[in-house]
């Protein structure tokens, strides 16, 4: 699989799921099991559960597409590009704290 993350997002950006209901039912349509899929973009089958829990909402632009890839979508569908995600807080929210 050819690894398009290398140029695509700067350094430090991390990837935020759009919609983990959108999520459950791309793995449903495809008929993966979580493990199949965590399997296929290199992670545990626990973060894949905690992604479509809403557990977790970021990952890394190189998982990210490799999830989309599996799933044969577009990564935009699934996620959009952040540059943070300290604390699951925007930048501006935590200019607002300090």
């Amino acid at each position: 699989m050819q690894d398009r993350t290398k140029t695509r997002w700067p350094k430090g950006t991390w990837m935020r799921l759009t919609s983990p209901e959108t999520l459950r039912a791309l793995i449903r349509q495809r008929g993966f099991s979580y493990e199949q899929l965590a399997r296929y973009a290199g992670c545990s089958k626990s973060f894949v559960s905690h992604l479509t829990s809403g557990r977790k909402s970021t990952c890394t632009p190189k998982l990210a597409v490799r999830l989309a890839e599996a799933l044969a979508v577009p990564t935009e569908i699934l996620f959009v590009a952040s540059a943070s995600a300290v604390s699951g807080r925007s930048i501006n929210q935590r200019a607002k704290v300090a």
